[in-house]
């Protein structure tokens, strides 16, 4: 199980961190998710990879609905510790992530975990279905709204992706 489950860490990682907005809560979901995965028996004939973001993603709705306090704490920028950059590139790519990740923030859950495993870990329409359990037309719908809402975000702060 352990082989199994090495390649796809990377991407429980970075869709724990979208869906916890910092990097400590996404380390911590991204334990609490390996250790599930490691000490429970696997469902039969299911995609490892698929039920790994679904673990998380539970996960998450269990730690978010008993501790959203401290979701609330981690928003406030003077608790977040912030690395010091050196580099035009490097400070822009900084910033460019910090605004999305701040757009991301404002979307509802379901749409965030849509777009994040479309957008992020370039899952499939009909994956991303299968994996939350829910109609293909309903991923198109969220993902539909999520953009709409980014964009809408975006405008309204008056700010640019950089690029």
């Amino acid at each position: 199980m352990r082989q199994k489950l090495e390649p796809i860490i990377p991407m429980i990682r970075r869709f724990a961190y979208s869906l916890t907005g910092n990097q400590h809560d996404a380390d911590d979901l991204l334990q609490s998710t390996l250790e599930r995965l490691l000490t429970k028996d696997l469902p039969r004939d299911v995609d490892l990879t698929k039920w790994a973001f679904r673990v998380c993603r539970n996960l998450w709705i269990d730690e978010y609905r008993s501790q959203k306090v401290r979701q609330e704490a981690t928003q406030k920028p003077e608790l977040q510790q912030l690395d010091i950059v050196d580099g035009d590139k490097v400070m822009t790519n900084q910033l460019t992530v910090q605004q999305v990740q701040r757009a991301l923030q404002q979307l509802p859950e379901d749409q965030k975990s849509i777009l994040t495993l479309i957008a992020v870990e370039d899952l499939s329409y009909q994956e991303v279905a299968d994996l939350l359990n829910i109609p293909v037309g309903t991923v198109m719908s969220r993902l539909s709204r999520a953009r709409k809402a980014m964009a809408k975000w975006f405008n309204d702060h008056d700010m640019r992706i950089i690029a």
